[in-house]
Formats: structure tokens, sequence, C-alpha cells
């Protein structure tokens, strides 16, 4: 039941508790009309959400996967990844506390396998330790260097809480829609 694919768009997906709809809240804190409900339950989302971005693009909030994730989370995103003409980039979000894990590499080889350009956000960085949180950052970017091929090189660190990143990636999301043309230095 996806709105017809006439804007650009971009999705984010990751595992359940990971805190996506705590980020797209925060990405989209200026825009009024992007209500993302936040729940203290995990794996609350069941079904994709499209939310309009003015008359820019549309932003997909996908379930988690991992622990509760819905019984038709594999047959739903697949179909989405691979029909969506007008998906410009997906957003795969990965706990900065926890890093990379099992289920993470199975989104990873989903979006390789289907020639899906993505990017990792590593999410909660607020919560980790210095020393935690660069061991996970060399970690992912070893793992993006020798082992992925549509990974975007540069690793975007977050904290919904206390917005840092957030400002950066908001630039990024409006860059691949096509809404914040890139600016060379003079």
């Amino acid at each position: 039941h996806a709105p017809p694919p006439a804007l650009p768009e971009v999705c984010f997906i990751g595992r359940s508790n990971v805190g996506k709809s705590s980020l797209i809240r925060a990405l989209f804190s200026l825009s009024p009309e992007v209500e993302v409900r936040v729940s203290k339950t995990p794996g609350h989302t069941k079904k994709m959400n499209f939310f309009k971005v003015g008359k820019y693009f549309t932003l997909v909030d996908m379930p988690g996967y991992g622990y509760r994730a819905p019984q038709d989370f594999v047959e739903m995103v697949e179909a989405y990844l691979q029909e969506r003409h007008n998906l410009k980039r997906t957003f795969l979000l990965v706990d900065g506390v926890v890093g990379l894990q099992k289920t993470d590499h199975i989104a990873v080889e989903m979006l390789e396998e289907f020639g899906i350009p993505y990017v990792m956000v590593l999410t909660k960085i607020d919560r980790a330790s210095r020393g935690l949180l660069l061991k996970n950052v060399l970690e992912i970017q070893e793992f993006v260097k020798g082992k992925t091929q549509g990974c975007f090189p540069q690793l975007f660190l977050v904290s919904s809480l206390k917005f840092s990143g957030v400002h950066l990636l908001r630039c990024f999301v409006a860059h691949v829609t096509g809404n914040l043309p890139a600016v060379e230095a003079s």
C-alpha cells in the first residue's frame, strides 16, 4: 500500500530498538508535517510508514528486524527495495553501543545483493563511552572498506537525544534527494 513513487525517497532500516523513530523525529523536528510516534517498546513499527516531507521527498520508516520483527518483514522489505525506482538512499542504522550485530550483517548482505546504495548511521552515540565508540567506529569502517561495495564510505554518528550529528545527516538526506546541491569551495 505504498504511495505512488512521485517524489525521491529515502528509507531508514535497522534492528528493533536501534532508535529509528527517535532519529526520524530528531531529523525532522523542524518539519511539523512529519509526525513520528516513538514507543518505549522495541519493535513497535510493524508496517512501513511513509512521511511526505513537504513537496521535496518521502521518508520511509521500515519496521525493525531482529527482536519482534513482523512475520512478513523479509517479503515486505525485499519487495520495497527491489521495486522502488525513486529510492535514492537507504540508511542502515546501527547501535553505537553494540556495533554491528549478526542481523545487521544479514541486512548488509541483502542491500549488497540488490545493489542498493546505502549509508551506515551509528545511533545512540551519547550512550557509548569514547573508547567503545571508537572501537565500534573503527570496526565498522574496516568492514565497510573491505566487505562492501554499495556502502557510502562516510559513517554518520548521531545522538537523537543530544542532536549530535543530526544537522549533518539532515544535510546529507537533503543532498541525496536533490534538495541541497553540492557547492564547490572557491
